[in-house]
């Protein structure tokens, strides 16, 4: 074993984490735009959308 195999090793392992956590980040933004449709079809509405009458004062 040499001293490349290690530094390899640890390119494709930080490599492998950061692919992981981007695919994590994705997923999860989907699920939480899923979730927010549905509330939102459900007739619950987000307080920072704001409502007609704060835009007009």
């Amino acid at each position: 074993m040499t001293h490349a195999f290690y530094v390899i090793g640890s390119y494709v392992m930080t490599a492998g984490i950061c692919l992981g956590l981007i695919v994590w980040v994705y997923l999860d933004g989907r699920a939480r735009r899923n979730e927010l449709k549905t509330l939102e079809t459900q007739g619950i509405r987000r307080r920072s959308a704001g409502s007609s009458q704060d835009s007009q004062a």
